[in-house]
């Protein structure tokens, strides 16, 4: 566990590692505050006396003690002397604190994983939904939701199909209620949620029920409030931020004079571990890496080469030791090089956020006539992709920031006045339908199956009667994403790689394409959207082969309590006759503003 030091008469070990470093014998501390002139550990295993558990100074800035009385569940500071001042900090490792401004704690390291061996399903049968634990579902209007609260409701993703979450920022946050993207300590688990081993039983929990777990993580700044690292140990350029940070322009973020310095070992490997710690510690499945523009550069144009080399260097390492762990990158700025391996000047991101398709889609659902819908819009969204692979891409229509910062939910962007009648909910399930049948990994934000609506506010829960409320549309969300998965062993196209959008009808603002792994029957998917106000009967469109082709989603369907409902072709037999560059023609009818899904049986 450590190497030995001291004479023979006395050796003593020596603990590797940085924090808080539990053992069998005590806890050992370890501490980077290269410009401290002595440190000393206060806490509840010394009655919180500086003066008797001096620290020692190790090599490269480092202070170390060994306290055998020390014990998981203490509360402890450190008490940093430089000159004449004296400052007390909190352990910039800590994996627990009492609240952002609070004490440091030990964290306990014991917890039962059973028989955790969880391992995420292929990237193209991944199908995401981003979870605010902080609202996602709250047991007292008056107090956030937690980890136990979120447990309650892992059977309702279940039964929806989601099959991975992506949780928003859980490190220690200042006050109780925030979005998350304010990190104070970010090896804490936020306590306002249940800290690390509530949030320990939430990933059992979901792994349990077959459901991974992505951590969204923030490194492009810290805080900026209750920030206690912050000129840690007194020393900083320019009255910025000291040690952890970068102390000229290059300190500049949207959030504050907060960016971390990329370029410095200790701030690397601070970084690095953290990221180690939600993989290996929490046996979280992923990553998400909130705004990677602000790591790679400063403003969008200045570059941060370091920043770039130090996403490279975790994601290796992290896909090396775990192959098939998930690392999506939010960057928004169309770079096909953030999920290309290293070895070709990639950042070896496995996916990032595509504002390819959510932007677009999002305007050709919001229009409010339908002469505003813009099918080059749509088919560019649809079949984008950053390189060869289509998973390199999350797909969706709703996010945090997406029905925030003066957007809303999508049917709100449709009709604000009534964003649950029927136009809303006809244009808002289209969107979210093309989303489910394009090449990409889906991406579903918390509430969106129950045509939750406004904009997202940390302090407002969601409104779980919904679910009752809108029964069809959660049954329409089920069956869209059972689809997408291929739960009926029909609908194999939909986790392909391959689209081909082969019919386009401007003056009826529909288009029908076609989704493939590896074609043939069970596997060739004919999708049909009409995103107009008028049904279309016996309408003519192309198919890729004859035999009895059969209608598996129709998302105006009376069970789903539709709007539009006009008829519908259950099955149909395409004539041997070329159409849209297609072998056949198959007639069909379609209402307005919905999907059709046609797939053949697979051959017994």
């Amino acid at each position: 566990m450590g190497s030995l030091v001291g004479s023979s008469a006395l050796q003593q070990t020596v603990y590797e590692g940085m924090g808080p470093i539990p053992h069998e014998n005590g806890v050992a501390f370890r501490l980077w505050a290269p410009h401290a002139d002595s440190v000393s550990i206060v806490g509840t295993f010394n009655d919180w006396d500086p003066k008797s558990m001096p620290m020692q100074a190790e090599d490269h800035g480092q202070w170390y003690i060994n306290v055998p009385k020390a014990k998981p569940g203490d509360e402890y500071r450190y008490v940093l002397k430089i000159g004449d001042q004296e400052v007390s900090r909190m352990d910039p490792r800590a994996r627990e604190v009492t609240s952002s401004v609070g004490n440091s704690v030990i964290h306990h390291t014991d917890f039962d994983w059973g028989e955790d061996n969880y391992q995420l399903p292929p990237w193209n049968e991944v199908v995401l939904y981003e979870m605010h634990l902080g609202t996602f579902n709250r047991s007292d209007e008056d107090t956030v939701g937690t980890f136990r609260d979120a447990i309650k409701r892992l059977d309702h993703l279940v039964n929806l199909g989601v099959n991975v979450v992506q949780l928003m920022p859980l490190a220690e946050f200042a006050g109780d209620l925030s979005w998350g993207y304010n990190p104070a300590q970010i090896f804490a688990v936020e306590s306002g949620y249940g800290g690390p081993r509530g949030f320990k039983r939430f990933v059992k929990a979901a792994h349990e029920r077959g459901i991974g777990v992505i951590q969204d993580v923030v490194y492009n700044h810290f805080g900026p409030s209750d920030l206690d690292i912050w000129q840690f140990d007194l020393w900083n350029e320019n009255d910025k931020g000291g040690i952890y940070f970068y102390n000229d322009w290059r300190s500049k973020t949207p959030w504050g004079d907060t960016r971390p310095d990329y370029g410095r070992g200790e701030v690397r490997q601070f970084i690095y571990d953290n990221a180690m710690m939600w993989i290996n510690d929490y046996h979280v499945d992923g990553l998400r890496y909130d705004m990677t523009l602000y790591m790679r550069s400063v403003d969008g144009q200045s570059d941060l080469p370091e920043g770039w080399s130090l996403t490279q260097w975790i994601n290796h390492d992290i896909r090396t030791a775990k192959p098939g762990t998930l690392l999506i990158a939010e960057d928004l700025q169309t770079n096909a090089y953030l999920t290309k391996d290293a070895a070709e000047g990639g950042a070896h991101f496995s996916s990032q956020w595509c504002a390819e398709f959510v932007h677009p889609v999002r305007d050709v659902a919001k229009q409010p006539s339908d002469d505003g819908r813009d099918l080059d819009k749509l088919i560019s969204a649809i079949t984008f992709r950053y390189n060869i692979d289509a998973f390199e891409r999350v797909v969706y229509t709703e996010s945090h920031d997406e029905v925030a910062n003066g957007k809303s939910r999508l049917p709100s962007e449709i009709n604000p006045e009534q964003p649950d009648d029927g136009y809303a909910r006809h244009r808002s399930t289209l969107a979210a339908g093309i989303m489910m049948t394009t090449p990409g990994i889906p991406m579903l934000f918390q509430g969106q199956e129950f045509l939750q609506d406004g904009w997202f506010q940390d302090t407002d829960p969601l409104d779980w009667d919904r679910k009752e409320e809108f029964p069809g549309v959660v049954m329409l969300y089920r069956d869209m994403i059972h689809a997408r998965r291929n739960m009926s062993g029909v609908t194999k196209g939909l986790t392909g790689q391959h689209v081909h959008v082969y019919h386009r009808n401007d003056a009826c603002k529909l288009i029908a394409y076609q989704r493939w792994c590896d074609h043939g029957r069970g596997d060739d998917v004919v999708v049909v959207v009409n995103f107009s106000n008028q049904a279309l009967e016996n309408y003519s469109v192309g198919f890729p082969s004859g035999g009895t082709w059969k209608l598996r989603l129709n998302s105006a369907a009376p069970v789903y309590n539709a709007t539009f409902v006009s008829s519908t072709v259950a099955e149909l037999t395409p004539e041997e006759a070329s159409m849209d560059g297609m072998t056949h023609t198959g007639t069909l009818s379609i209402s307005p503003y919905s999907m059709l899904i046609y797939s053949q049986d697979p051959t017994a």
